[in-house]
């Protein structure tokens, strides 16, 4: 191989005049997936072992690469390498400086692989640490969730249907809720390593290398389950990237969802929560305010992941196989969309932290609404041989009644109750109760305090 002695790209020889600066401008990648240097590093270090390994090249060439390797790393990590748009990515910013440490040795670098495999195999590496993190920080909003929750098993809330007074619940139950949802995207992001762990090393440009390559010794040197079986699809495939890019979309669409929630929760109309001045900003021109401005910043951010995930799949919905240009703007993507998660993530753990729940308040706005009707119905049922439609009339006649007089359903006397159901008796009035209402609802699943008691001990042990 020539050494590149003139700055110009490794394919400079076969193309009779220069690129233009405008394609070198828009071509040129090394912006965006430097952030790669650490897994070019790696995948580079474990192909040249493989290498000599297979007696392709020899010991001192695998060492002289291995220091050059090594020595870039360093520069790197000490700001003191000198990224180089001209080289278009860093797999050649990374190939030209090691021609500059160790000479011609480093064209041995790419012996039976092509940055068609490379840049897979590094993005794989780096997104296999990305969705460890992830999780590592789901686990904390899971974990601080937990915490609230245990602490407010018997504060006593309206649940809602179309943001109107519903049932009472437990708070803890209704915490429990995004538990449930916060492992669920925990799951799907577990879900994503078995493609994430297949290793594209190896598979070259497109058809593979007649070089007698061990793509089991890189696989395992590099922390793979096992090697792509084609070389042509792997080239090509990106869904493991659509797959991260919609467990993100879904996680930030799970965050927006609870800051909503949460916003709405905070407003003067229903003031259920109180937020710590940490995670609250003012007003430039009226004094008395206190915005949850963190809580709409991750509310807005799950357009742009949602954006992120369709571009990619705009980018690949009119591709043939296998490599094209085009692809090159899966990073983008997949570095944005990740940055924005884990920031919000990191935003809303804080967030929580910084939370307290209104339990008067709670407690007050649980009382209207007459939400303990569904439970004089079941009673109904339970006790006076009704079918549900017919306990479901004489309820709503009995609410209708309490509307009528301004009353709750636990302000109405026994009298007043029998005008419409004669045959009530005076343990019916245990039933307007809301914490017996709670209570009840003992079924697998249900807001029940000992059920949401067993259901954090659950939580805690899972892993």
């Amino acid at each position: 191989m020539t050494k590149n002695k003139n700055n110009q790209a490794i394919w400079s020889t076969r193309l009779k005049t220069n690129t233009s600066s405008l394609f070198q401008r828009v071509g040129s990648s090394i912006d965006i997936d430097k952030k790669l240097y650490k897994e070019d590093i790696i995948g580079s270090i474990a192909h040249v072992e493989m290498l000599f390994k297979q007696k392709i090249i020899s010991f001192k060439i695998k060492n002289k690469i291995i220091y050059g390797l090594n020595k870039i790393k360093k520069e790197i990590l000490s700001k003191k390498f000198e990224f180089n748009t001209s080289f278009e990515d860093i797999h050649m910013n990374i190939e030209k400086r090691l021609f500059q440490i160790i000479g011609e040795e480093a064209g041995y670098i790419h012996t039976g692989r092509s940055r068609n495999d490379q840049v897979i195999t590094d993005l794989k590496l780096w997104m296999k640490s990305a969705t460890e993190n992830i999780i590592f920080l789901i686990d904390k909003i899971i974990k601080t969730t937990l915490n609230i929750a245990e602490k407010n098993i018997k504060t006593i809330m309206p649940g809602f249907t179309h943001l109107k007074n519903a049932q009472p619940i437990s708070f803890a139950h209704y915490l429990l809720a995004y538990v449930e949802i916060f492992y669920r995207d925990k799951k799907r992001f577990r879900n994503n390593f078995e493609n994430l762990n297949e290793n594209p090393l190896g598979v070259a440009a497109l058809a593979g290398t007649s070089f007698n390559i061990d793509r089991n010794y890189t696989t395992k040197k590099l922390g793979f389950e096992k090697p792509t079986n084609n070389s042509i699809d792997t080239v090509s495939d990106r869904d493991f990237a659509l797959e991260f890019l919609f467990s993100v979309s879904t996680c930030s669409m799970h965050i927006s969802r609870i800051a909503e929630e949460l916003i709405i929760w905070n407003s003067n109309g229903f003031n259920l929560i109180n937020l710590s001045d940490k995670v609250l900003t003012g007003s430039s021109i009226m004094p008395q305010k206190k915005n949850p401005d963190l809580l709409e910043f991750l509310r807005g951010k799950s357009g742009v992941s949602y954006g992120n995930l369709f571009s990619m799949f705009t980018v690949l919905k009119g591709l043939p196989l296998s490599y094209f240009k085009d692809l090159q703007d899966d990073k983008e993507f997949i570095f944005k969309s990740n940055d924005n998660l884990v920031n919000s993530l990191k935003i809303l753990d804080e967030i929580l932290k910084n939370l307290t729940p209104n339990k008067k308040k709670m407690l007050q706005l649980a009382n209207s609404g007459y939400i303990t009707a569904t439970d004089l119905a079941d009673y109904l049922v339970k006790n006076h041989s009704m079918s549900f439609r017919k306990a479901y009339l004489k309820t709503a006649a009995i609410v209708n009644y309490a509307e009528k007089t301004k009353k709750n359903l636990d302000q109405l006397t026994l009298i007043e109750l029998q005008k419409v159901e004669p045959k009530l008796t005076d343990d019916v009035l245990k039933v307007f109760n809301l914490y017996n209402s709670v209570d009840s609802k003992k079924t697998y699943g249900g807001t029940s305090f000992s059920n949401i008691k067993k259901m954090i001990t659950k939580y805690k042990k899972q892993k």
